[in-house]
């Protein structure tokens, strides 16, 4: 009995997180298509373009860096996924962006957590882009050293 319990409060507890994250990265998915048919996407792009050339990623990289960096991880792989599988990043956009999402998403909410307890908001903020920055531009130059070497090899 105890069993049929737990397996109906996970099954519900489980749909009840895709349903969220659903409503999240849906809506997401349709403004992403409207802007990127609007050529919005491409503005955007275009003003932040010396971000994407100092992080040695493209263009196409930004809008999922972005969307990563305000939403986080969960929500943010709904964008990251469909960029990846519309071909429009390569491998290595796609190493760069996780590198930089692992050392800083959900600036908004993780922020405002610590925040709540006393935190700098400014100064926790700062560190964690300057930290992600100096990790990424590193690691770009790494990959692009291993893709170079790869290259030679063939």
């Amino acid at each position: 009995m105890d069993f049929v319990l737990f397996m109906k409060e996970s099954i519900l507890g489980s749909s009840s997180s895709v349903l969220t994250m659903a409503k999240i990265i849906i809506p997401l998915m349709t403004v992403m298509e409207i802007l990127k048919d609007s050529n919005v996407l491409d503005k955007i792009s275009n003003k932040i373009s010396p971000i994407a050339k100092f992080l040695n990623i493209s263009n196409n990289a930004i809008f999922p860096l972005i969307i990563g960096l305000i939403f986080g991880l969960s929500y943010g792989a709904g964008v990251i996924i469909e960029s990846a599988e519309e071909n429009n990043l390569s491998k290595r956009d796609l190493y760069t962006l996780m590198v930089f999402l692992v050392a800083c998403h959900a600036v908004i909410e993780d922020t405002l957590l610590f925040v709540v307890v006393g935190a700098s908001l400014w100064f926790l903020l700062g560190i964690r882009l300057i930290v992600a920055i100096i990790i990424t531009y590193f690691a770009s130059r790494v990959l692009n050293k291993i893709e170079i070497k790869d290259k030679a090899m063939l």
